[in-house]
């Protein structure tokens, strides 16, 4: 019972994100919401992704959305990513990616939450 209430809160807290992008007025220090409708990332993120995950092994990290962004001293963005370990008969997960890009910019991965959803459950889990 309680992952199944942890993968509808993940699912809404997603949706949630999505939804409110539209409302968002940008905050400075804030994140801010980004559009859900575009199925590649910008230029920008996609740099930045690609140099935070340069030279990574064990997994394939393959971005899905852009969630939201912050600007700071650089700029951070949070990717929605599923990640599939380079091992045989790998199952996929997902997972909220943080990347920090400079100034100058150098990227890196911040934090990488899981997300918990299990498509294969029952509502009696």
């Amino acid at each position: 019972m309680k992952r199944t209430v942890l993968r509808i809160a993940t699912l809404t807290l997603i949706l949630a994100l999505c939804a409110a992008s539209a409302l968002a007025e940008p905050l400075s220090g804030g994140w801010q919401n980004v559009p859900c409708e575009a199925a590649e990332l910008p230029e920008d993120a996609q740099a930045a992704f690609d140099k935070a995950l340069d030279g990574l092994v064990g997994a394939q990290y393959t971005p899905v959305t852009l969630l939201s962004t912050q600007v700071v001293a650089g700029m951070n963005y949070c990717i929605l990513c599923q990640i599939t370990p380079v091992v045989p008969d790998a199952v996929p997960t997902w997972a909220l990616v943080y990347i920090y890009a400079d100034l100058q910019g150098n990227a890196e991965i911040t934090n990488v939450y899981d997300l918990y959803i299990d498509r294969h459950s029952t509502p009696a889990d």
